[in-house]
């Protein structure tokens, strides 16, 4: 398996959840620390997170390793400032392939992410999408090769801006499961029925 970073989007500002999602618990954990467990689990390296508000809280409320830490400044302004806060910041290492991972996915299994992980490289297509049934869904596995591409995004879409204007660079991976998000307290409801 080519050796991979992590970027984790953890700076959203859980508007529809009510409160800071991020640090609800599930299995007595906080959501986001579900989700840097499976990144050193997965051995990603080196693992960025982007955090927003309520970064001191998050700080103090989990565990961490040897994780990078950027703040966005601005997370009103969308998704897309934290994919190009985190790419920014993965440049100065030497990986060629990184897998977004985001920090309201707690349930994303390791046998989930190492068959996204194994994907082949191809430049040619640098952007791998799994697909769980037929939803394209995260986390996506970007080669350096469209890391420049993420300049351009805007708003509160993230790479699926970019999945939809150039799909000649997207190569699509079926992956069994699913994937949820937490978007509301009624999704965690869900998830912690599921345990």
């Amino acid at each position: 398996m080519v050796p991979a970073a992590g970027l984790v989007l953890a700076a959203g500002n859980s508007r529809r959840f009510g409160s800071a999602k991020l640090l609800a618990a599930l299995d007595g954990r906080p959501l986001l620390q579900h989700v840097l467990d499976l990144a050193a689990e997965a051995r990603l390296d080196p693992v960025v997170v982007v955090l927003g508000a309520d970064a001191p809280a998050l700080r103090q409320a989990c565990s961490w390793r040897d994780e990078v830490l950027v703040v966005n400044p601005d997370p009103d302004a969308g998704l897309s400032g934290s994919v190009r806060l985190g790419l920014a910041q993965l440049a100065f290492s030497q990986v060629q392939r990184a897998v977004v991972l985001l920090g309201d996915q707690p349930r994303l299994s390791a046998k989930q992410l190492r068959m996204i992980l194994a994907a082949p490289a191809d430049e040619t297509r640098p952007i791998v999408v799994p697909r769980y049934g037929s939803s394209p869904g995260n986390p996506v596995l970007l080669e350096r090769a469209a890391w420049g591409l993420a300049s351009g995004l805007t708003g509160d879409a993230g790479m699926s801006q970019l999945i939809r204007s150039r799909p000649a660079l997207v190569r699509y991976l079926d992956v069994a499961g699913d994937n949820p998000d937490v978007d509301t307290p009624a999704d965690l409801d869900v998830l912690e029925s599921r345990s």
